[in-house]
């Protein structure tokens, strides 16, 4: 009765001790893997529907596999959001390498004319923008890469001529 009380509690502190080392089996000093938005494509544009397509690019820097399950996005035109939402696509990322995936969106973007009409006024003058979000990456366990991005646009550089 003894020996088996006392294999059990053996047993119940090497498991704990043993499963204290379980976290840094998750924990990594490999790099984050990037995203970038490359692209925004106008599919259409009507008064009060407006469908885009979001070209995005996702770096693997890592010497393993990369599987993105999805992407949780927010993209500020100025001060003001233009688009937020959520998108869920498995793809894999071979190691050091890219991948590129599109994203349709769908807005209305008349609640804000007067805001987008004051950006664009001068179209050589550039537009801040700002994507944030986060990617879902991982095959069995999830992992969340925060992601926030800034650039500019010059919106005489999307106009035709």
């Amino acid at each position: 009765m003894i020996t088996r009380r006392i294999v059990l509690h053996l047993l119940t502190l090497s498991l704990v001790l043993g499963l204290g080392g379980c976290a840094s089996w998750f924990s990594s000093d490999e790099p984050e893997p990037q995203l970038h938005l490359v692209k925004v494509e106008v599919i259409r544009a009507k008064l009060l529907e407006q469908k885009f397509l979001l070209h995005f690019r996702v770096d693997n820097p890592n010497d393993s596999d990369l599987t993105v399950r999805g992407l949780e996005y927010r993209i500020h035109l100025g001060d003001m959001l233009l688009t937020e939402g959520e998108h869920e696509h498995w793809f894999t990322v071979g190691p050091k390498r890219s991948a590129y995936f599109k994203v349709p969106i769908r807005t209305n973007l008349w609640p804000k004319i007067r805001g987008l009409v004051k950006l664009l006024k001068k179209p050589g003058q550039p537009i801040p923008y700002r994507l944030e979000g986060e990617m879902e990456t991982g095959l069995f366990i999830a992992h969340y890469v925060h992601i926030a991005r800034n650039g500019v646009i010059i919106p005489a550089d999307l106009i035709p001529e």
